[in-house]
């Protein structure tokens, strides 16, 4: 299977260092601790894909450094700036940048990005409202008012195929590049298990009833924060009744079809990127057996 974008992370996370403010506080001094360079919340690449570091000398004035794990025994932070605030919509730059990233340096670049974020949209309690403090080397707040601790959150969100008489069902959304055709997607729900949201969201999106449904893979999705379950389920028939509010439109594609247009070849579609779990699935469902 080819391994889904933002995956592959070296760091350790060094959870007993989070908890002991004293090894913490050497680590910070530790004169071989690095600070990964960021402008706001976009990355620097080297020539070879790899994520920029500096010293923390370098870190901006009044910022919070906030603990991403060991390399080799290396401390690796991120800063935290003050009015740092993620950018809104996904930054073409950004995803430039993506297909640059050598192995695992995307999974490293995911976590600083996801904590980031997290710490600027939740600066007070969501308990009494006081303004919170970072904790736990920057994994946590804690409410100097009530004490209470909140801890950095994923979203899971089901990506998935519905497979009907050898034929995937793809859906495309109007913001997409002309012609991209790529598997549905929704966000899991209060009280539902992953094959329940999987085939709540085919139904409401394409009409489409499923069963069957079999994980695949899952994927660190950084903007901001959320967690992509890939699956597919056996369609019970392949009558489309597209939701116009979530899809622009949506096609049935044949195993054959779908390894061309993997393969560069021209087809009735564009894929999804490489670094996008869609490309993982569909490359997965394609590649299997027949019937």
């Amino acid at each position: 299977m080819i391994a889904p974008g933002f995956t592959g992370g070296m760091l350790d996370r060094a959870d007993p260092l989070r908890q002991d403010p004293e090894a913490l506080a050497a680590a910070m001094g530790d004169w071989r601790a690095r600070l990964l360079v960021l402008d706001n919340f976009e990355p620097e690449l080297d020539g070879e894909g790899r994520l920029v570091w500096t010293t923390l000398a370098d870190a901006p004035e009044g910022s919070d450094l906030l603990l991403l794990g060991l390399d080799n025994g290396k401390p690796c932070f991120a800063a935290l700036t003050p009015g740092m605030q993620p950018p809104e919509g996904r930054p073409m730059r950004m995803f430039g940048l993506l297909d640059r990233f050598a192995p695992g340096e995307a999974a490293t670049y995911a976590g600083a990005r996801s904590l980031l974020d997290w710490h600027t949209r939740h600066r007070f309690c969501a308990n009494c409202g006081a303004g919170s403090e970072i904790n736990r080397a920057g994994w946590g707040r804690k409410c100097p008012r009530c004490h209470a601790e909140h801890f950095p959150r994923v979203e899971p969100v089901v990506i998935m195929i519905a497979e009907h008489d050898g034929r995937a069902l793809l859906g495309r959304q109007p913001a997409w590049p002309p012609g991209r055709y790529s598997a549905l997607a929704g966000f899991l729900e209060l009280g539902e298990s992953i094959e329940e949201a999987v085939a709540r969201e085919i139904k409401e999106e394409a009409g489409v009833e499923v069963t069957d449904v079999r994980y695949i893979a899952s994927q660190p999705w950084p903007f901001p924060s959320s967690l992509m379950i890939a699956c597919i389920g056996m369609a019970k028939d392949d009558t489309l009744t597209i939701d116009k509010h979530e899809l622009e439109d949506a096609i049935w594609v044949s195993r054959e079809e779908v390894r061309a247009v993997l393969r560069g070849e021209p087809g009735q579609f564009l894929p999804p990127p490489p670094y996008a779990i869609a490309f993982t699935l569909l490359t997965e469902w394609a590649n299997s057996q027949v019937g």
